[in-house]
């Protein structure tokens, strides 16, 4: 399944020269934004609630005639509630002629169908005493809808609800196909259709000389999750380390190195050893000695004033980080490429002096600011003492991806503290120009996703008994070692151990253990706090990443014991949904692409957490009453194994889960 084309006006919004950047290329400011052209398709959130509403069915009708497909009315299908509200759209122009801005609302059933329109009580009170021809109310409206439907091998049959709702039921043998079809050309082919082309994503973005620990850890695993979700939606993602690799803490580190080891370059990183040792004894000498704080101070200045021996001293340190930074992200499978603060430095003056030419900046009490409405305190750019500070780092950071990265859309994965922060960027890129004003559905756009704190099982932020935040890479270890230490017991108890190597054992002990942290984070509400617990997220019944790569492994044994070439099953067998349970399943499996669309509209990664444990509850209940292997429907059935074993593994993929194929 595909979507429409998209077009645009223009392909993404430039500000103004810069000063000394104005070499840089720009497209006029009156085309600087853009949306899609077609008519956007609202899936209303209110509209599945009313779902619930949809009580007494009073009529019911099977579509005739020569059934088209929904891509042929109007120009491309896209995912399943896509293709259904391309056909309303028809059905809307024509039951109201006059009626051009209406959009289908569309949405899941929760009883009475598999999807249900609900545009008839909004459009009742639009004509309601304009016209004699809807005399039923609602009802009446709902029926015309039914009645105007273009003729299509997606939708089985229809009804209508005393509230007008309209039920849909697909056609069981419209989706055997298109499970069928997705199959043969790949999952790839539901990938959903987003209007836009090129995305940065910043996360994770520790800080240079100190440990990442476990409040990285959402920041890492939901912005790798978000990349994965855009770039199968055929984006183009840039994927953005955004380190704090500069700023007053580096003239305390280089001084202390300067002071502690004269020779600190014949004796390399042995000179600095454990970086975080280093970086506490040199924060106690700044806390303590007024005169290395003074020489640290110096030291900042000579830095910034790019004093070749200082700079050298910088670059030893971030490599040292970012090798303990890599550590972390080899464990987790995460890439990422880093453009930190200090690579945006030189950026900063044209920013600002564009900015102060618009009159957005303003003195007060000594430092440069922008006010922003709605907040008791100003945006400060420049502090006090002429230096840069967050502020003034992610203005030039947003100019750049607009201007040289040519971005669409920026995503900033921080925690929920930083909110405040985000609102005002965001806000002052709008007053500048940068960022359309008051239209949500215009790009480019900037959006904060928020995630909310790791507890312990205290209820409290999580840390290690000696009060110190937990260390990532040591998490990470352990999830591992309990992982590994419960798997070869299962195998011990089964009398299984003997046919695994030491190799698949590590390497099934990693994706579990590594898959559990990720899972447990991910499938909560991100700006909700989770409680961190081995017990819980290890645990292999239960919505857990244990349970669910367990699950996929034993749809893989059951395709493996029919001894059938599920590729050639592909070619030669049709997938035929007869049984409830099946149909079900099928149901559900192509339901994936609009989730995922979703995902990415939201920002909201449990959303697909939910539909994967839906998906597999789905199939423990389809194989319970489905014989598969000796049954008379075995081919089909192994098609259904098969792809429902497809759709797993590209959740896991967009989840960072690597799956397991044998427990």
């Amino acid at each position: 399944m595909t979507g429409a084309p998209v077009h645009f006006l223009s392909s993404t919004v430039l500000p103004p020269s810069l000063g000394r950047l104005s070499r840089l290329p720009r497209h006029p400011p009156e085309t600087g934004y853009f949306r899609l052209t077609t008519r956007r398709l609202i899936i209303s959130k209110q509209a599945s609630l009313r779902s619930a509403m949809s009580s007494e069915v009073s009529t019911s009708a099977t579509l005739q005639g020569g059934a088209i497909d929904p891509a042929q009315i109007i120009g491309g299908a896209g995912n399943v509630k896509r293709q259904l509200s391309q056909l309303f759209e028809v059905s809307l122009r024509t039951t109201f002629p006059d009626e051009s801005n209406v959009e289908p609302l569309v949405a899941v059933s929760q009883k009475f169908g598999d999807y249900q329109c609900n545009n008839a009580m909004s459009m009742w009170s639009k004509v309601k005493g304009k016209t004699t021809e809807f005399k039923g109310g609602p009802a009446s409206i709902g029926e015309a809808l039914a009645r105007n439907l273009p003729p299509s091998e997606i939708v089985e049959s229809t009804s209508v609800a005393k509230a007008g709702f309209v039920n849909i039921i697909l056609s069981n043998k419209w989706i055997a196909k298109s499970i069928q079809k997705m199959l043969v050309n790949g999952i790839g082919t539901w990938a959903p259709v987003l209007p836009v082309k090129r995305a940065v994503v910043d996360f994770s973005s520790p800080n240079i000389a100190k440990e990442m620990h476990v409040g990285h850890l959402r920041s890492t695993i939901i912005g790798d999750t978000l990349a994965r979700m855009l770039e199968y939606s055929n984006i183009d993602v840039l994927r953005r380390n955004h380190v704090g690799d500069w700023g007053t803490q580096f003239g305390m580190l280089i001084q202390y190195l300067f002071e502690m080891f004269p020779n600190w370059e014949e004796a390399g990183v042995q000179a600095i050893g454990d970086l975080q040792a280093f970086y506490k004894a040199s924060k106690l000498n700044f806390d303590e000695d007024p005169s290395f704080k003074e020489r640290a101070q110096q030291a900042v200045v000579q830095l910034q004033g790019g004093e070749p021996r200082y700079r050298r001293a910088w670059k030893q340190i971030c490599e040292i980080s970012r090798q303990e930074f890599d550590q972390v992200y080899r464990r987790l499978g995460v890439k990422l490429e880093e453009k930190g603060e200090s690579f945006y430095n030189p950026y900063i003056p044209g920013v600002l002096e564009e900015l102060t030419s618009k009159g957005l900046i303003e003195e007060s009490e000594g430092a440069r600011v922008i006010f922003i409405k709605g907040h008791p305190n100003p945006f400060i750019v420049v502090k006090r003492d002429g230096g840069y500070n967050y502020a003034s780092t992610d203005l030039a950071a947003l100019w750049y991806r607009l201007n040289e990265e040519k971005a669409e859309w920026m995503v900033y994965v921080t925690d929920v503290g930083q909110s405040p922060h985000f609102e005002m960027l965001f806000s002052a890129a709008k007053r500048a120009g940068w960022l359309p004003a008051n239209d949500a559905t215009l790009y480019p756009k900037a959006s904060h996703v928020g995630f909310g704190l790791v507890l312990g099982a205290d209820g409290k932020r999580f840390r290690t008994r000696a009060t110190e935040v937990v260390r990532l890479v040591d998490l990470l270890d352990e999830a591992k070692n309990r992982s590994k230490t419960e798997l070869k017991q299962r195998l011990e108890n089964n009398g299984k151990i003997a046919e695994w190597s030491e190799e698949e054992l590590e390497r099934t002990a990693e994706a579990v253990g590594y898959g559990a942290v990720k899972y447990a984070d991910l499938k909560n509400n991100r700006l909700t706090n989770y409680q961190f617990s081995f017990d819980a997220m290890l645990n292999d019944k239960g919505d857990t990443a244990v349970y669910l790569l367990y699950a996929h492994a034993r749809i893989c044994s059951i395709i493996r014991k029919s001894g059938k070439d599920v590729e050639e099953l592909k070619k030669l067998e049709n997938l035929i949904l007869g049984h409830e349970d099946e149909r079900a399943l099928g149901l559900h499996l192509v339901q994936f692409s609009e989730i995922v669309e979703e995902v990415c509209t939201n920002l909201l990664p449990n959303l697909l957490c939910d539909y994967l444990y839906k998906l597999s509850e789905k199939f423990t209940r389809f194989y319970t009453s489905c014989q598969v292997v000796g049954s008379p429907e075995e081919c089909s059935r192994l098609l259904l194994c098969e792809a429902t074993a497809v759709v797993m593994r590209k959740c896991f993929d967009l989840l960072g889960i690597v799956p397991v194929y044998k427990i």
